[in-house]
């Protein structure tokens, strides 16, 4: 697995260098999004990802800071697809929704657009809930409710993920109200991505370090206020509690397992 944070930014008016949080995955030559975030796909198609590769797009929740830029991402593959830029486009890309009522939105507001959003690919949404929600090519994703939000019309709608392949694991927290809301997740974790929009890092440190689940690496992700004020202050109040187990991820950065 080859991971790239395309934007580490949370839901902040818009900061230089911070885009909007939203990474990709490539495994087995496809392309797999975790959230889409503002000009995520300007980021990775000129960062040289194939987003004609684009298998499977997996939304936590539909906070804009998190989905803002899956229209121009649909949008962009339709674009590239036209033009047979790079590799040839997948038939169907599965976009993976908390609930059913932002998605149709965005493929309306497409279809306004020019030629009315015809594609030669195949947009499959698909509702989840709690458990393994996608298995394929030895790649698996299992999604776990989250208090982040309250619940919409009777269904949790926001999830973090456990992403697992190759004998590898990667826990993605989304955004939630508490570390404890993805301790269930974590078990010998080679890599878990955690959010700090909402909480500070030096508290998810010392959290995790009294915690008994193990695990490889914390990157830190969706940045708050605190990073993005004093990152260098921020990563060594972090080191001194985890050494150099902790990192914080930035808009471009790789990291494979």
């Amino acid at each position: 697995m080859k991971i790239t944070f395309l934007g580490t930014g949370s839901g902040t008016e818009p900061i230089a260098n911070f885009r909007h949080v939203s990474f990709v995955i490539e495994h087995n030559k496809n392309v797999y999004w975790f959230d889409a975030g503002d000009n995520c796909s300007y980021a990775a198609h000129t960062g040289n990802i194939d987003i004609l590769r684009t298998r499977a797009i997996f939304i936590s929740h539909t906070h804009m800071d998190h989905i803002g830029g899956l229209p121009n991402l649909l949008w962009n593959i339709r674009k590239l697809d036209s033009r047979q830029c790079k590799s040839q486009t997948l038939p169907v890309i599965d976009i993976f929704m908390p609930h059913g009522k932002t998605l149709p939105a965005i493929l309306e507001l497409l279809r306004y657009t020019q030629k009315g959003f015809k594609t030669d690919f195949e947009i499959k949404e698909n509702i989840y809930d709690d458990g393994v929600i996608f298995e394929e090519e030895g790649l698996k994703i299992s999604a776990l409710h989250n208090n982040h939000l309250a619940p919409m019309d009777g269904k949790m709608v926001s999830y973090s993920f456990l992403i697992e392949a190759d004998g590898k694991s990667v826990v993605y927290s989304g955004d939630v109200k508490s570390v404890k809301d993805i301790e269930p997740l974590i078990n010998n974790t080679d890599l878990i991505i955690m959010e700090t929009g909402h909480h500070l890092p030096e508290d998810v440190c010392k959290y995790l370090t009294d915690s008994d689940r193990k695990f490889a690496k914390l990157a830190f992700a969706h940045h708050g206020r605190a990073i993005l004020e004093d990152f260098d202050g921020e990563l060594k109040k972090c080191k001194k509690i985890m050494g150099n187990k902790v990192f914080i991820a930035t808009d471009g950065m790789t990291y494979e397992l």
